[in-house]
């Protein structure tokens, strides 16, 4: 897996799938909100497996000299 998710994605993600996670202790106490693991664990691998699908990558680019 070649990482596709750069540094401000991640932490977009992270803040995300907290404010989700959340709902499981505040909030509507709902177990729907353990879908907040998922951009967690995208944003801890540094994959999404859906930006293949659509070419998309956030990763700086590094040049090779």
């Amino acid at each position: 897996m070649k990482k596709n998710v750069g540094k401000i994605d991640r932490i977009a993600r992270v803040v995300m799938g907290l404010g989700v996670l959340s709902l499981t202790v505040i909030g509507p106490q709902t177990p729907w909100g353990f879908l907040g693991i998922i951009p967690i664990a995208t944003a801890a691998m540094g994959f999404c497996p859906l930006y293949p699908l659509f070419g998309m990558n956030t990763c700086a680019k590094v040049e090779k000299e």
